[in-house]
């Protein structure tokens, strides 16, 4: 009986040991020295998160990041279920979804790098080197400063990075549940008379609600830690900082431990409601096996 209970710990302790080392321990360190100054050594309460909460800069990371979560997530999961939807009645569905999925091969460094030299900007008399302005240029039209113009254009045009780069994955995940659902249910609803529409909406979005809802949350936790794309392409100027890209800058620019952490923390905060939902929608597709 006691080796009985002792072997499973044998086995769960090592991964408890790491996940213990690695996330819970940096987790509560980091909220001890959130209520610290910028070098840790003396206590200042809550002082970094009021500075979070009020200060310009902090609110313009806290608004642009709402941004990213309206506008990319449903982007994403949007695209990515029609293409899912269409992609399976083309012929070479194999090679379209490998050039769509091509993305995710490409770390979001990258494609910040790939996706700067299109928004490339030269004035209007010369030579234009980005995509865009190049095509603007062709029609006889001024060249845009496309990472510049604020607060919106700029943003957005960070926020299509990420949907070029992510698309796929939601396309991937999405076509694998879209292909569990039985085909003869989709054609006793098509000889009864429904209209593709009405059973896009009445049998497909209902019987994909679990995975929609378990990328829906990945996303939005992949776009609250956003920070590639911003540091590279913009580095948080013209306001296009985020919350993490704010973090970096105040540990590893500004060397102020405090604000760091309770920046670190609250994105901890933002992030559990979305870890919780998935967790409980796992343990219901649990229950039902």
């Amino acid at each position: 009986m006691r080796t009985n209970r002792i072997t499973p710990w044998l086995y769960v302790g090592p991964a408890v040991f790491l996940l213990f080392f690695f996330l819970v321990y940096p987790s509560i360190n980091s909220a001890y020295i959130s209520f610290f100054n910028y070098n840790s050594e003396k206590f200042i309460g809550i002082k970094n998160y009021l500075y979070c909460f009020t200060n310009e800069i902090m609110l313009t990371s806290f608004r642009n990041n709402a941004l990213w979560v309206i506008v990319f997530v449903p982007t994403t999961v949007f695209v990515g279920l029609i293409i899912a939807i269409l992609v399976d009645r083309v012929k070479y569905e194999s090679i379209v979804k490998s050039i769509i999925f091509m993305p995710m091969a490409i770390s979001f460094v990258g494609a910040g790098i790939i996706w700067k030299f299109v928004y490339a900007y030269r004035p209007a008399m010369s030579a234009q080197a980005g995509i865009l302005n190049a095509i603007r240029s062709f029609f006889q039209l001024e060249p845009l400063p496309w990472l510049i113009i604020r607060p919106w254009l700029n943003n957005f045009c960070l926020i299509m990075v990420g949907v070029w780069t992510v698309t796929g994955f939601c396309m991937v995940v999405l076509s694998a549940s879209y292909k569990n659902i039985p085909r003869e249910l989709l054609e006793a609803a098509r000889i009864d008379g429904a209209t593709e529409f009405k059973i896009f909406w009445k049998i497909i979005l209902p019987l994909m609600k679990p995975t929609l809802v378990v990328v829906a949350t990945t996303m939005t936790i992949n776009v609250l830690k956003v920070f590639g794309i911003v540091y590279v392409m913009t580095n948080g100027n013209f306001d296009t900082d985020v919350i993490a890209n704010r973090m970096y800058k105040e540990m590893f620019m500004f060397r102020n431990y405090g604000r760091a952490s309770a920046i670190a923390c609250i994105l901890l905060v933002l992030i559990i409601p979305m870890i919780i939902i998935n967790i409980k929608r796992f343990k219901e597709q649990e229950a039902i096996r």
